[in-house]
């Protein structure tokens, strides 16, 4: 068995106590053009993913937007992390199961799937995976990546929204631009915040999460989509993400109560609206979500008790049509 540095998120934090995250290890593609060794095919792709984890849902987004269910098989993990080698003392790593009834290749754990198939790279056992049955072999676990491939090199396999771009060529800057400042403030700005050991850590990421959220509101006042005035993209997938688990988790779990969504009247109905769309909607466990953090996270809650509200919810009618004329 491969010698792996056994890492997770939770021991990712410098000496000063702020959180770093690490980059994703497998950065291959499927590319239609044949220029990689995973051209695109209908069943050859496995997408493992949490519904707990804003990073590997939004893959599952994509792939249910654009309607690559026959396409893509899927397996979700049990939401709550749990350590992975109980039999030894000496092994403190905590991290996703696959459920009794959907294990897969043979894996009881995503860290036995990443020593059996990750070809001996060092590198934390994280969802989402985006396997290759047909080499064996981890493609991508980047997931910006896996959903720009979902969004261009899988299209032809589409069943809805094909004609659905995420990531249009004339909006690829603004696009870009707004993915640079929303990863570090508000997707990563949750975790810098929860995860922050020391006071002066969190601190400094409280006040860029909600300088953040203060800029998104703005700029979503003027125009329907975070990136484009009327055209739903990948940037509006990726804000989504974090903003649905923000009142249900973030704001008690990772103390990030200085404001809720709910305070913010234009990013209440935004995510109203994205919550709304067909393709959406069904990828959000609530449940799931809150089991995995208020239950996976001993360090910051020691007893594993899940909040009981505050039950928002997104299905309620929202006011960005009227606002905003033009359509997804």
């Amino acid at each position: 068995m491969p010698d792996f540095q056994v890492v997770t998120a939770m021991d990712e934090v410098a000496d000063d106590g702020a959180f770093k995250r690490k980059e994703s290890t497998f950065r291959d593609w499927n590319k239609a053009d044949g220029s990689t060794a995973y051209p695109p095919a209908k069943g050859r792709y496995h997408l493992i993913i949490a519904y707990a984890c804003p990073w590997a849902n939004r893959t599952n987004a994509a792939r249910k937007l654009k309607g690559l269910d026959d396409a893509i098989d899927l397996t979700i993990v049990e939401p709550v992390m749990r350590l992975t080698k109980p039999q030894d003392s000496e092994d403190k790593h905590v991290g996703w199961y696959f459920r009794d009834n959907d294990q897969y290749m043979g894996c009881r754990t995503v860290r036995e799937f990443y020593e059996k198939f990750g070809s001996g790279q060092v590198t934390k056992f994280t969802v989402p995976i985006l396997f290759d049955t047909k080499t064996k072999k981890i493609v991508n676990n980047e997931s910006s990546e896996i959903v720009r491939m979902f969004n261009s090199e899988m299209n032809e396999f589409a069943t809805q929204n094909q004609e659905m771009d995420m990531y249009p060529e004339a909006q690829r800057a603004s696009i870009d631009e707004v993915n640079d400042w929303v990863y570090p403030m508000i997707n990563n700005g949750v975790y810098k915040a929860g995860f922050a050991r020391t006071q002066s850590a969190y601190d400094v990421a409280v006040e860029e999460l909600f300088k953040g959220l203060d800029q998104c509101e703005e700029i979503l006042s003027k125009q329907r989509y975070i990136a484009a005035d009327s055209a739903f993209t990948e940037a509006d997938l990726r804000l989504f993400m974090t903003l649905v688990r923000f009142d249900e988790v973030y704001t008690q779990h990772f103390k990030c109560n200085k404001k809720r969504i709910e305070d913010y009247p234009n990013l209440l109905n935004y995510v109203r609206e994205i919550y709304q769309m067909d393709g959406i909607h069904e990828t959000i466990n609530m449940k799931e979500i809150k089991e995995h953090y208020f239950c996976s996270h001993e360090t910051i809650n020691k007893y594993g008790i899940i909040a009981v509200g505050p039950g928002v919810d997104y299905s309620l009618p929202h006011n960005r049509t009227k606002l905003f004329p033009s359509k997804i």
